[in-house]
């Protein structure tokens, strides 16, 4: 990693583990302060201890409530004096069929997915603007493609990458760059806390996680994208094919994916 990140300040939400963890390693290896959220303050703990880095700054933050956002975003300012880059990675996901889900599980999803970008990205703007620095959502290829089973998170990150599209029209002349970024999917804890039908973490996952791309992978392709400003940065073959499909092929796309999702193992679709 090159030197553009010496002394930089990086802010990550949900950054205890998979992808925001990932980066939080890698920031630091790039010479970044780094700031953490996350709603447990063991994790942020082991964090802590397993980085060994001074200049980690945690906080616990629940990104769902506005307030948590701001005093997380306040005491980073408190401590390092400004912001050059966030990660709005912090999300959670789903596997339940529209039809037997609790409506609560996709307001859980948009409060924690979207609403947390918007908290986040709202506190930290100014700070941002001044340093011409960089706002980064991390969403997934759901946020191009409706995926079964997953309505609400399909919904959130489609909001996600709306807002962020919109944003970052309205400061193409401020020096604010904007971007979110689609990993695809990715060797993390997302799918073991992903909510059922009921809103309570599944526990499992359905897919071989030791073949998936590592989030360390997606940490470095994410700075090295933040380092050359990106608009978009959507990750592995598969990802990029099934954008690629839903532009082009939609209705054709539609089968594709309906068949992909229901030969996972205990899909709702089965």
């Amino acid at each position: 990693m090159n030197n553009s990140f010496q002394q930089k300040v990086f802010v990550i939400t949900g950054g205890t583990s998979g992808i925001g963890k990932a980066i939080a390693f890698a920031a630091k290896e790039a010479g970044a302060y780094v700031a953490v959220c996350g709603r447990k303050q063991q994790a942020l703990d082991e964090l802590q201890a397993s980085m060994q880095y001074n200049q980690l700054f945690t906080f616990v933050a629940d990104v769902s409530v506005e307030d948590d956002c701001k005093k997380f975003i306040d005491a980073t300012l408190q401590r390092f004096g400004k912001i050059d880059v966030l990660i709005n990675n912090a999300g959670i996901s789903m596997r339940a069929l529209f039809k037997d889900a609790d409506v609560a599980v996709l307001k859980q999803l948009m409060d924690i997915n979207f609403w947390g970008t918007v908290y986040c990205t709202k506190f930290a703007l100014p700070s941002i603007t001044q340093n011409k620095g960089t706002i980064v959502g991390v969403s997934s290829i759901a946020g191009y493609r409706g995926l079964p089973g997953r309505t609400g998170y399909s919904a959130s990150k489609f909001a996600m990458q709306g807002f962020l599209e919109a944003l970052r029209t309205e400061n193409l002349h401020t020096g604010v760059n904007v971007m979110w970024v689609c990993p695809g999917f990715t060797a993390s804890n997302i799918r073991n806390t992903a909510l059922n039908q009921h809103g309570t973490a599944q526990g499992d996952t359905p897919l071989d996680e030791g073949k998936l791309m590592s989030a360390e992978a997606v940490a470095d392709y994410t700075l090295q994208a933040i380092a050359k400003r990106k608009r978009t940065l959507v990750l592995t073959g598969q990802g990029k094919l099934t954008v690629f499909m839903s532009r082009m092929f939609a209705a054709l796309t539609d089968k594709l994916v309906f068949n992909h999702f229901k030969k996972e193992p205990g899909s709702p679709l089965q």
